[in-house]
């Protein structure tokens, strides 16, 4: 289901200071440095407020569409890269780019699986996310796929995905996505075969019990 669109406003200033120094005090005060750019445009040197930024891409996702407030100027972004802090895990850096309406960007959107398949199977994947091509502002929060009873020997690829209109896939159509298969049944060696296992090994096969 692609988004409703929403404004996700967020005030950002133009920063006078660059810098690991500036950045390091931006931090500080509850402030995440980013740089915007894009459409020809001069990178602009930003700060967002932290809090705020992040309670937009906990809600709405990464793939959000910003409306930033730069001094009284409103602009159309989305969000190119983050630096999250190892440990911490708050956001250090922001890579931004301008977007305008009806335009089309390539993004990447999670895969998520619904359902629960056949009893005694296992779902395995090789890949959880997919690159596709929508309008900025109606890029899908994510593409699901029901395994709802899938049975053994089902797969799933990328060009499979029921997409919304006006959505195209850039990823690999052969993608594999989905993979039901049966786990592997791992037999404990009767004795005998660990008797001929240890004597293989060079070791003394074990006694037999006395009468």
């Amino acid at each position: 289901m692609a988004k409703t669109p929403t404004p996700n406003k967020l005030t950002a200033a133009v920063r006078s200071e660059t810098g690991k120094g500036a950045s390091r005090r931006a931090r500080r005060d509850g402030k995440v440095p980013a740089v915007l750019y894009g459409h020809g445009t001069d990178p602009q040197h930003l700060e967002l407020h932290a809090r705020d930024y992040a309670a937009v891409l906990r809600n709405s996702g990464a793939n959000a569409v910003l409306t930033l407030d730069i001094e009284g100027t409103e602009q159309l972004a989305l969000t190119k890269a983050l630096d999250i802090h190892p440990i911490r895990r708050t956001i250090q850096h922001a890579d931004l780019i301008v977007v305008k309406r009806g335009e089309k960007v390539i993004v990447e959107v999670n895969v998520v699986l619904e359902g629960e398949s056949f009893p005694g199977t296992l779902v395995t994947s090789d890949a959880t996310w997919v690159e596709i091509e929508a309008e900025a502002l109606s890029i899908p929060e994510q593409l699901t796929i029901s395994i709802e009873g899938a049975e053994a020997g089902t797969q799933v690829l990328a060009g499979e995905l029921e997409l919304p209109e006006g959505v195209t896939l850039v990823s690999d159509p052969e993608l594999l996505l989905v993979n039901v298969v049966e786990p592997k049944v791992v037999e404990e060696p009767s004795e005998d075969e660990a008797a001929t296992e240890a004597v293989a090994e060079g070791g003394a096969a074990p006694a037999p019990e006395a009468e």
